[in-house]
């Protein structure tokens, strides 16, 4: 067998580049949208709504009562009761920077992809082209699709943005993105939440920013919007979002005035709006840390964050530490060396059941079992045809049925001079695990209404539903100069029946465009019903996209064209992908990869996640070494970047496991892998957060004590109180710690003096100061925690501050405050105060 098509290799056929379109607006998700922005609203409405006029808007197609203050009323408007499904929208165009000739801008409006003058084409090629258009009404739009020409044309547009608003001077980017250089028209879903508040819009404004043409003009030759227009609903979103900008701005405001310590503008504010800044807890966080200066008391809030888990989205949103262990069987038999091969895992068993694959020679058929618990691998089955079970294989499929614990496996590679003496027929197979036993569900999944035998597919199980799904892979035929791939399949196990849900070659116009490929990844996730299609090769292109696939609706999404230029792994083929639906994330172990910088491919190591929620992705491991010498020192401390490997995840114990693979050796292209190995991926736990927070407010509380001349007390207290609660392997955080005594001597109190720095010699700054010593609380402190030791509240802050006393620039009600906004980051975003600052809205103009 050769390396050029074995294991998920580049494919070498020649087909047309794969198109892909998105739809992501589409009636469900706004139905999502709405319950969010209903809620919003619902929260605004229990914070007596909004205050302030909002008159004199100027925004055409909305009308309604107002509130007393001016404005809608904040109700729970947002929320719709009856399906809505998207419109076109019209418009007009509005306004453009130039156009040349006769391609004047209203062309865009009428789609006549056969007529060479029906299209905008701008008067220039610099940045400051654009096309605004006015919708006929308010609405939220959910969609654009640009119509093309009938041909390729140098004009189209490679790179441009869109953006939307209610005035032409408040617009906000809703797409970056670019037009494929061929004839079929893209739609593309446009950004419509903010702070999961939907917005509507008046005005689009596209943008172009590069053509496929070097130096020519820009052109466009239709544009479509979809989105809800009905006014009805259009209106309660539109009102909700006005009272969600009024409401962000007066929290905006209290925020800067308590920050400030301009407490009687912020309780005025506060009193006339009824508006709440933050949760209940964290007004008692900073109540107790910066008002009083009661450490203890600040304490028992984080206690009570902690105890009421509400560290948990702080310690999701902290990066992983990877960490690797080679795993060893000397005393009993394990899997040789092999790529191309399968595995799958029963979690709750903690069992990894591996089948077949290619060792370099030839393709196997053995089957096997590994304990995760004993560390001991167990072979079920050397040649699983003698149990009744499948052929041997490689580059097929398997995927581990929890419900009825069972395994599924179809397809396989075939080298082409092996193909005119072999059944190509695709064979489907199911394994029970309880009676260890092999059953063939059918000889010809094709004859079924399946796909025809495939290699480097995908195939994932929903136990919950007892539906199977596979997407992609390349056919294999008599012909192996044909390039055919297999689309989106769903098999019912129950009844036995097969679903073609996407053909490759024949979709909607003006919807999803979901090409197949081969080596690349997809996930099923079952908690939201949803699969993740990613990644993979289509003909010479390697891809860098992402999918999600809505089970229950059949609707697709394009989340990512390229994500490589959204902070993503570059393309990739064969990489390995798990989930964690508890976590909301899934990962990526690459394998062959293409730089994005240059057309070579390459084996490295890199481990990434991908968080669903917020749509990020975060590179969690990387090693850029290739070296064969430096790899054989890590051969124990860390796997050598691989190809055609396999990597499972164990839900229950939070651990990956790989085995195996193709190291892509030039010297040695039938060189395969037996290693075996596990990856844990270490985050912060929420006792560690605790431990933190507690760290961070006694080292204010010592640093005040020490500026209160305490000198003995706070050597005791940072001997003990503060030491306790400092992870003193963790080398950064015991710096921060031994640092502290430098605190010690910073301070020196004589008579109503004080000395900063030595004091003898010149090396002392003596000044006089009148002193209130801070040990006794002034004006509602508490003296700084249960040691009574501290410099209280900030009457005695104002007094040590006007008087002089902290000569270092030092502030406690600065620093406190500080502090406090520190211990807001472990505490989910939606307590806490708004992010913005008021000050950073006031742009300095140049005289």
């Amino acid at each position: 067998m050769n390396f050029s098509e074995m294991e998920g290799s580049p494919d070498n056929g020649g087909n047309t580049p794969s198109r892909s379109v998105s739809a992501h607006g589409d009636a469900r998700l706004m139905q999502l949208a709405w319950a969010s922005a209903a809620a919003s609203a619902a929260a605004g409405a229990g914070s007596a709504g909004t205050a302030g006029s909002m008159t004199g808007m100027g925004v055409s197609g909305v009308s309604g009562p107002t509130s007393s203050h001016g404005g809608k009323a904040g109700t729970a408007g947002g929320a719709i009761s009856t399906p809505v499904s998207a419109e076109k929208l019209g418009y007009d165009v509005f306004a453009w920077s130039s156009h040349s000739a006769s391609y004047h801008p209203r062309h865009i409006l009428v789609n006549r992809p056969s007529e060479q003058g029906s299209r905008w084409s701008s008067g220039s090629n610099n940045q400051m082209q654009f096309l605004t258009l006015k919708l006929d009404k308010v609405a939220v739009v959910q969609t654009i699709t640009f119509g093309k020409y009938h041909k390729v044309h140098v004009c189209n547009l490679k790179e441009f943005k869109v953006y939307g608003g209610l005035s032409l001077n408040n617009m906000t980017e809703l797409l970056h993105s670019g037009l494929r250089n061929d004839s079929e028209a893209e739609t593309f879903s446009l950004k419509y939440k903010v702070n999961n508040v939907v917005f509507p819009c008046q005005y689009i404004k596209i943008v172009p920013h590069l053509a496929w043409g070097p130096n020519f003009n820009f052109s466009i030759w239709y544009v479509e919007l979809k989105g809800l227009a009905q006014a009805e609903h259009v209106d309660k979103i539109y009102w909700n979002y006005v009272n969600y900008r009024e409401n962000e701005v007066i929290r905006l405001c209290m925020k800067h005035f308590r920050q400030r310590n301009y407490l009687d503008a912020f309780e005025c504010l506060q009193r006339r709006t009824q508006l709440q800044l933050e949760d209940p807890l964290l007004t008692d966080l900073h109540g107790s840390l910066v008002m009083n200066g009661d450490f203890a008391a600040a304490e028992e809030v984080v206690q009570q964050a902690y105890a009421r888990e509400l560290f948990t989205e702080y310690v999701r949103e902290c990066s992983y530490r990877p960490e690797w262990r080679r795993v060893k069987n000397d005393d009993g038999d394990t899997p040789c060396m092999r790529g191309g091969h399968q595995m799958c895992i029963d979690s709750d068993a903690g069992l990894i059941y591996l089948f077949g694959g290619w060792d370099g020679q030839k393709d196997l058929s053995d089957f096997w079992s590994y304990n995760v618990v004993s560390k001991q691998w167990m072979c079920i089955s050397m040649d699983t045809r003698r149990m009744g079970g499948p052929s041997p294989r490689s580059c097929h499929k398997i995927c581990f049925d929890s419900d009825t614990r069972s395994i599924f496996t179809m397809g396989r590679y075939v080298d082409p001079e092996n193909r005119p003496n072999v059944n190509l027929d695709c064979d489907f197979w199911r394994y029970d695990i309880a009676a260890n036993r092999w059953n063939r569900i059918s000889a010809s999944t094709q004859l079924d209404g399946g796909p025809d035998l495939i290699y480097d597919h995908q195939m994932v199980v929903d136990s919950d539903a007892q539906v199977l799904y596979v997407f992609g892979g390349r056919t294999i035929g008599p012909d192996p100069s044909q390039t055919i791939f297999a689309g989106l399949y769903s098999y019912d196990i129950r009844s036995n029946v097969w679903r073609l849900l996407r053909n490759d070659t024949s979709q909607p116009e003006n919807s999803i465009q979901l090409k197949s490929r081969i080596g690349h990844s997809m996930l099923l996730n079952p908690k939201t019903r949803e699969l993740y299609i990613f990644a993979g090769q289509r003909n010479k292109e390697y891809l860098s996209d992402l999918y999600i696939y809505e089970i229950d609706t059949d609707i697709l999404h394009e989340v990512s064209r390229d994500y490589s230029k959204q902070g993503g792994p570059d393309a990739g083929f064969t990489q390995r992908a798990t989930i964690d639906p508890e976590l909301g994330e899934f990962y990526i172990l690459s394998g062959l990869q293409k730089d994005k910088n240059s057309s070579q491919e390459s084996v490295k190591n890199s481990f990434w996640s991908y968080g669903l929620q917020k749509g990020k992705w975060t590179r969690v491991y990387h090693n850029e070494n290739v070296g064969a010498e430096y790899w054989s020192r890590m051969r124990d401390r860390e796997p050598c970047p691989r190809f055609a490997h396999q990597l499972v995840f164990d839900h229950v114990r939070k651990c990956h496991y790989l085995f195996g693979g193709n190291p892509g050796d030039s010297t040695n292209l039938n060189l395969r892998l037996d290693d075996f190995w596990e990856l844990h991926l270490i985050r912060p736990s929420p006792e560690d957060v605790l431990r933190k927070a507690k760290f961070r407010i006694r080292r204010q509380q010592f640093r005040e004590i020490c500026q209160a001349d305490n000198t003995s007390q706070a050597l005791h207290y940072l001997q003990n109180d503060v030491s306790a609660v400092v992870n003193h392997a963790d080398e950064v955080e015991s710096k921060e710690f031994r640092d502290l005594t430098q605190q010690l001597f910073k301070w020196k109190f004589i008579g109503n003096a004080i000395v900063v720095g030595n004091t003898g010699g010149d090396g002392g700054n003596v000044m006089s100061a009148p002193v209130v010593h801070p040990a006794a609380p002034v004006g509602g402190g508490s003296g700084g925690g249960s040691s009574g030791i501290g410099v209280g509240g900030l009457v005695a802050m104002d007094a040590l501050r006007s008087s002089g006393s902290f000569t270092d620039g030092s502030n406690p009600f600065q620093s406190r405050t500080e502090l406090y906004e520190l211990l807001l980051e472990y505490f989910p975003t939606s307590m806490r105060e708004p992010r913005g600052n008021l000050v950073d809205l006031i742009d300095l103009v140049p005289a």
